[in-house]
């Protein structure tokens, strides 16, 4: 009999691609997902996949319901977990449950059951600001100031010098420094994964860039700056981008993220026990917010988009990866190109009625 996978949040923008191709690659896949309405709407069909996929329709900080869900499961691919960067601080206890108790929920079920490896969806965010250069030197800066916000000076500066400094692509060895509520969780989601290991676990922790693509959630303040541009789109809307549109990201295509989490599971089934790591999920090619926006816009047919020098408090201007570790050591490289994915993102179907 084929190995069962426990995909946690599998019902998912993220989740939903990652079983897919487990069933691909000859897994039989369990859904653990609670169809949150904010982000699947109140009226979300539970999800499909024939024989191969069972559906369980609960909550990661339900402790039954996990245990339940972990019976006969070979490995657990975590991708539970509230996105986005939040609307105010009120949102933190929401993140703080959903994230981190969820998380360590999920963990000690495994404990229990015996269950050894684990792929979690970590984030960009937990790096806070991006690498860059001063001089000889590398430094990742403090939090840009609101008074070069609003004066249109939207480079990180030197302490010393006031010049801007220089982005770098960040490795994976770099400190973390997270800086809203979801970052800290994310983080916290980390951490807590490496404690759970200690004990004989196998955790590959992947940091997913800017990821896009088909059935991204629509019409919610925490989606992604992509869903945010495409549903301006289809309103017949302009897309706004902040600042001057020249911050750098890593854009990956869903499909590309779905293939990384199938190969951390085939790391996490060769190293050893109590091995835990962290890799990029990301091309290692970076393009700005703006570029991103004009390719979508043209292949949509909409209007260009408008740069409109607004800003949002505890946004960082560039954060790129390192796509090294990941390819040399879980041998995966992305497979879809950046014209290639927003040119179908243009086109392709959305997730929609997210109650909000």
């Amino acid at each position: 009999m084929s190995r069962l996978l426990l995909v946690t949040g599998g019902a998912g923008f993220i989740g939903s691609a990652i079983v897919d191709e487990a069933i691909a690659a000859g897994w039989r896949v369990r859904i653990l997902d609670s169809l949150r309405p904010d982000v699947h709407g109140s009226s979300a069909p539970e999800p499909e996949g024939g024989s191969q996929v069972e559906f369980v329709a609960a909550d990661v900080r339900d402790r039954d319901a996990v245990r339940q869900a972990l019976s006969g499961v070979d490995a657990v691919c975590h991708q539970a977990a509230k996105v986005g960067l939040g609307v105010s601080i009120h949102d933190a206890p929401d993140y703080v449950g959903s994230n981190s108790l969820g998380t360590a929920v999920v963990l000690s079920a495994m404990a229990e059951a015996g269950i050894e490896r684990l792929v979690l969806a970590s984030s960009m965010v937990v790096y806070g600001e991006g690498l860059y250069r001063e001089g000889d030197r590398l430094v990742q800066p403090a939090p840009r100031s609101r008074a070069d916000l609003e004066s249109g000076r939207f480079e990180p500066r030197s302490p010393h010098t006031g010049e801007p400094l220089r982005p770098m692509s960040i490795p994976e060895e770099q400190p973390c420094d997270p800086r809203n509520a979801y970052a800290a969780t994310k983080l916290e989601q980390e951490l807590l994964a490496r404690t759970w290991a200690y004990d004989g676990g196998r955790a590959a922790l992947l940091r997913y860039h800017n990821v896009y693509g088909p059935g991204m959630p629509r019409d919610t303040p925490y989606a992604g700056v992509a869903s945010i541009f495409r549903s301006a789109l289809e309103r017949g809307e302009a897309p706004r981008v902040f600042e001057d549109g020249q911050q750098r990201r890593d854009f990956i295509h869903v499909r590309d993220v779905a293939r990384a989490n199938l190969a951390a599971l085939e790391w996490t089934d060769r190293v050893e026990r109590g091995t835990t790591r962290a890799f990029n999920v990301a091309t290692g090619v970076p393009h700005t917010i703006g570029e991103f926006a004009d390719v979508l816009a043209a292949a949509f047919g909409g209007p260009p988009p408008v740069r409109t020098g607004e800003f949002r408090s505890g946004d960082v201007r560039h954060i790129t990866a390192s796509a090294d570790r990941i390819a040399r050591e879980l041998g995966w490289r992305p497979q879809v190109g950046f014209d290639e994915g927003v040119r179908e993102f243009a086109h392709a179907s959305l997730r929609t009625g997210a109650d909000v």
